[in-house]
């Protein structure tokens, strides 16, 4: 289906489940935007949403709990110049959106102006067909998601005997938005998308001799459960009882600064998060992030060029159109080391005088938005991967990461590596356990000297958090060598 005809089905998807049973239609739309337009205001959205989402767990043999929840409900939004008014119902009904729209009006309401001439919507032409509209929840039923569970653990349990406990979860969600949006010098506009989204994810842990240790794998995107057959799912197994075997071997992490070798795929979290979270333009327009004011200046090695693209088709951070009804799109942050951009909303567009990215991004309708990352990702060099560990005589290699944590402000960060080895003499030696990542964002892409063909995306689990909302989002990138790291470790050598 090409993106104008896909872009039209969603519409009427988004009417028939979010307006028709509510006595909701356009015209209602448009009345509600004009009304808010009666003050002084710049820009007002409504933003409908009708969530499904389930989740299902198994621990110990068995499928323990269960969950599955309907959410819906619409957020309406006013915004003059940088002030901006929020309220929220999980009503839908013509007297609910017209509370709520009362409601954001006082923004400006000491500032009367003659309303918008009241015409019709346009829609988002532009728009991207990225995935298809369908309900995941409804491709299996219940009773072949729990043994899709069960097969996961057996798959486990078979691989190696080491295997004493298996946990694996199951999630789906089947998402439908619909945002009318009133802008004074863009005029109205309708858009809305269907965003089908699941994931698998599975943690095993490993006894050998009285020790234990863990392995974790899992992936999804914007698909249906037929995506996890047992050739994924093998996968996904091997990974995790791999790494945690691995583990059982490893030693403790030496500490101090090092060159470090990061590996592709998963590791651009700490890309996306040392670094992608301080390109968001409002960060950047209150001045409070370490890239702030420096556009056009070198900020990262030669050969460094970090992208956010929401346009990769069925990935977990990818989207049709953002949450105020822009096509998303490929925005280069950094090119050749060089600062050239960073993630826009509407709001932080239009106070800093530059493009929208199609960047906004909101948890639900009961939260506001703002610029988020998508996908984002380092574009990959032209060394061999090989050759870059082979030019490391003392360092860490870093092939996956736990948690992490970052501080805007400064860019300083601290990551936990789940899967790490020593290199010594060009030559991985030995896995080590308790190994963190401690450093600058801006600094550490100064470091980077190497810089491998082996482009990777994440396997399709990332969730960012900003602002005490959380968002699904991917990652990326080659195989890097950066220079002068601190690792902080429990060995001294």
């Amino acid at each position: 289906m090409q993106a104008r005809e896909l872009q039209l089905s969603h519409l009427n998807t988004a009417r028939q489940v979010l307006l028709e049973p509510y006595g909701l239609d356009e015209i209602q739309l448009m009345r509600t935007l004009s009304d808010i337009f009666s003050h002084r205001v710049d820009y007002a959205d409504l933003y409908f949403q009708y969530t499904r989402s389930e989740g299902w767990s198994l621990e110990e043999g068995i499928v323990k709990s269960g969950s599955f929840n309907i959410d819906q409900g619409v957020g309406v939004r006013a915004v003059s110049g940088d002030k901006t008014a929020f309220a929220y119902s999980d009503e839908l009904s013509p007297a609910a959106l017209g509370a709520a729209a009362a409601s954001v009006r006082s923004i400006a309401a000491a500032g009367q102006v003659r309303g918008l001439k009241t015409e019709g919507f346009s829609s988002a032409a532009s728009a991207r067909a990225l995935y298809a509209g369908l309900d995941p929840l409804a491709s299996l039923d219940s009773t072949a998601k729990v043994q899709l569970l069960e097969r996961i653990e057996q798959l486990a349990r078979a691989r190696d005997p080491r295997v004493v406990q298996v946990m694996a979860g199951l999630a789906g969600e089947y998402d439908v938005v619909l945002v009318a949006r009133q802008d004074r010098k863009l005029g109205p506009l309708l858009a809305a998308d269907i965003r089908p989204l699941v994931r698998v994810s599975l943690t095993v842990i490993v006894e050998h001799n009285g020790r234990r240790e863990m392995g974790s794998s899992g992936g999804g995107g914007r698909f249906d459960y037929a995506h996890f057959n047992d050739e994924r799912l093998n996968q996904y197994v091997n990974e995790a009882v791999d790494q945690a075997l691995v583990n059982l071997d490893s030693r403790p992490a030496p500490a101090g600064p090092m060159t470090v070798v990061l590996g592709s795929g998963w590791p651009g979290v700490l890309l996306h998060e040392a670094i992608g979270h301080g390109l968001e333009g409002d960060f950047n327009r209150k001045g409070s992030s370490a890239f702030s004011g420096r556009l056009g200046e070198r900020v990262a090695a030669p050969g460094v060029t970090v992208v956010d693209d929401g346009t990769l088709a069925q990935r977990r951070g990818s989207l049709n159109i953002d949450d105020e009804g822009n096509p998303t799109q490929c925005t280069t942050l950094i090119e050749n080391g060089i600062l050239k951009g960073y993630l826009q909303d509407s709001l932080n567009a239009r106070l800093m005088k530059t493009a929208v990215t199609g960047n906004a991004r909101r948890e639900s309708f009961a939260h506001l938005p703002m610029p988020r990352m998508t996908n984002t990702y380092m574009l990959a060099g032209e060394r061999d991967p090989q050759e870059i560990i082979a030019s490391v005589k003392d360092g860490l290699y870093a092939v996956n990461f736990g948690g992490g944590q970052v501080d805007i402000t400064n860019g300083k960060f601290v990551f936990s590596a789940s899967l790490a080895y020593r290199i010594e003499n060009g030559k991985i030696t030995y896995p080590v356990k308790g190994a963190t990542l401690i450093g600058n964002g801006p600094d550490a892409l100064t470091r980077v000297s190497m810089i491998g063909n082996d482009l990777a995306l994440d396997p399709g689990i990332g969730v960012c958090g900003k602002e005490g909302q959380s968002v699904p989002v991917g990652v990326g990138q080659p195989t890097l060598r950066i220079d002068g790291l601190t690792v902080g470790g429990t060995s001294s050598g």
